[in-house]
C-alpha cells in the first residue's frame, strides 16, 4: 500500500519531497542514509491541481479555478455557502482517493470534507479506530462501504481535525486533510 508508493516515489533520485512523505521513508528505511532529501514548501504540493466551484443545490460547475484559488481563507466557503470546491490532484493517489470536496454543512456550519477512500472493507475496524483516536471534539464523520463502488464514502467535519484554524487558506486546510489521510493510511496499513 503505502510503502510501495513512497518507495516509489523515491526511486527515481528525488531530492526532494514533502514532510510526510519523508518522515516516512525514514521511519520504514526507505531511504539510503547517505541520501540527503530537501523538504519542499507545503503550499507547493497542489499547485499543479485541478480545481472546480460547483454549485451544492444543482451539482452543475461554476468554473475552474487556477492553483492561485487555494490561497484564499478557507471561510471563502462560509462566504460563498451555495458553492461547493472539488479538487483532483496526482498526490491523492498516494493517500488512495482520487478527489476531495470541501464545503460548508448548512445546518451546523462546519466545514466539510467528502471523499471516497479506496480501501478495502477489511479494513474497517481499523478506519474506525483510527478516526475515532484522532478526531477531536464532537466527532462529525459518516464513513459507510459503497459496495457498488467497492470504496468507502467518508464525510468528515474539517474543523475535528487537529490543527484546523479558521484563518487557514483553502490550501492549508488541503494539506492538514492530506496529512490526516496520509497518517489514516499508515495506520491501517501497520495492523
Amino acid at each position: 500500500m503505502l510503502k510501495t508508493k513512497v518507495k516509489a516515489y523515491f526511486a527515481d533520485e528525488i531530492a526532494e519531497s514533502f514532510k510526510e512523505e519523508i518522515e516516512y521513508a525514514k521511519k520504514h528505511q526507505l531511504l539510503d542514509e547517505s541520501r540527503i532529501v530537501t523538504e519542499k514548501s507545503p503550499e507547493l504540493r497542489f499547485s499543479n491541481a485541478y480545481i472546480e466551484r460547483g454549485d451544492k443545490e444543482t451539482e452543475e460547475s461554476i468554473g475552474e479555478e487556477a492553483a492561485n484559488f487555494l490561497n484564499q481563507p478557507i471561510d471563502y466557503l462560509k462566504r460563498n455557502i451555495n458553492e461547493f470546491i472539488y479538487i483532483e490532484s496526482d498526490w491523492f493517489q498516494m493517500i488512495h482517493t482520487e478527489s476531495i470536496c470541501l464545503e460548508v454543512d448548512d445546518v451546523f456550519g462546519t466545514y466539510e470534507v467528502m471523499l471516497g477512500l479506496k480501501l478495502q472493507k477489511k479494513f474497517e475496524k481499523a478506519i474506525k479506530a483510527y478516526v475515532e483516536q484522532e478526531l477531536m471534539g464532537d466527532k462529525k464523520v459518516s464513513i459507510l462501504f459503497n459496495q457498488g463502488d467497492g470504496l468507502w464514502d467518508f464525510n468528515l467535519a474539517l474543523n475535528h481535525i487537529n490543527g484546523f484554524k479558521e484563518n487557514l487558506t483553502i490550501n492549508e486546510a488541503l494539506n492538514l486533510v492530506y496529512s490526516f489521510l496520509f497518517k489514516l493510511i499508515e495506520s491501517v496499513e501497520e495492523q
